[in-house]
């Protein structure tokens, strides 16, 4: 935990690799999320849709 806290105060900054993957997992994360609720989504817009036509 030292070792986290020591990382999370140095004043270094982020190197490039770390915004890489900070990056890579915000688009994993992303992707997981719309691979998961995209048919409810869908279902949700085509009926609003339905519903205002």
């Amino acid at each position: 935990m030292k070792e986290v806290l020591d990382f999370l105060h140095s004043e270094e900054g982020l190197t490039v690799v770390e915004y890489v993957l900070a990056a890579a997992l915000l688009v994993s994360a992303l992707v997981a999320f719309f691979s998961f609720q995209g048919e409810t989504l869908n279902q949700k817009i085509t009926t609003s849709i339905d519903k205002i036509s």
